[in-house]
């Protein structure tokens, strides 16, 4: 039984400094995950990975099997999940290359199954969904990036997406309305279904890019492969710092 999970994002397909033991494929009742779960150890510390996108890093955000995901990891007795993933910068206070740890979400996402409830009146239930992420464990991110001196923003709200493509200036105009500080396609329904089974979850955002109409209002989709790999590599220290206290 493993206790600490993460699931890693775009650009993260493995962990640094991680010292593989086995890999186990689960099955649940809603399929197969992304890829086998990696048993091993970080700093020392037991923990399961999870790569979302799959090992090759081929499954895109909407086609993800999140259900399958997170009973994967609640099958194999993990208690707490971090995530990982990349987003777009919307608030000016988020920049290209901080790691932004989000405390509210809104869900933009309409194509994706978004609970283990089936409809069945039977045992049905509904959860807070007030604070969707697990403060502690927040806390414990902040704290682990501010020891190893990565630029965090410590707060912030996460507007989820569906994809695959990028979103319109239109669209982002109205989520910054709504009080969006950034965007990405992988929080939802992720943190819910956590939620459902009981998981504390938080989440570790990597912002690539200024969202559309933002910065000098140019995305440049080929660009990002860089801006990936130092916003990953800077996840990367704060995973490895923080779960020495998980």
């Amino acid at each position: 039984m493993v206790a600490i999970a993460i699931i890693g994002g775009t650009g993260m397909s493995q962990l640094d400094q991680f010292t593989v033991q086995r890999r186990e494929m689960v099955k649940t009742p809603y399929g197969v995950p992304s890829c086998p779960l990696v048993f091993g150890e970080l700093n020392g510390v037991s923990v399961v990975f999870l790569s979302r996108h799959g090992n090759r890093q081929s499954i895109p955000a909407h086609m993800v099997n999140y259900c399958a995901n997170v009973w994967a990891l609640h099958s194999v007795g993990v208690k707490r999940v971090v995530a990982v993933g990349v987003v777009g910068a919307i608030d000016d206070a988020c920049n290209v290359g901080d790691i932004v740890i989000p405390d509210q979400i809104i869900d933009y996402t309409t194509d994706r199954s978004k609970s283990y409830e089936r409809g069945h009146v039977e045992g049905f239930h509904q959860i807070d969904f007030s604070y969707p992420f697990n403060d502690a464990l927040r806390q414990e991110l902040i704290q682990g990036g501010g020891r190893v001196g990565v630029s965090m923003v410590d707060h912030g709200t996460y507007g989820t997406v569906s994809g695959p493509r990028l979103e319109t200036v239109a669209e982002v105009r109205r989520m910054e309305q709504d009080g969006c500080s950034i965007v990405g396609m992988s929080c939802m329904p992720e943190a819910a279904l956590a939620r459902e089974l009981e998981l504390d979850y938080a989440f570790c955002a990597v912002t690539v890019n200024p969202a559309a109409g933002k910065g000098d209002g140019v995305i440049n989709v080929p660009d990002w492969q860089s801006t990936i790999e130092t916003g990953t590599a800077s996840a990367q220290l704060l995973l490895a710092e923080t779960v020495l206290s998980l």
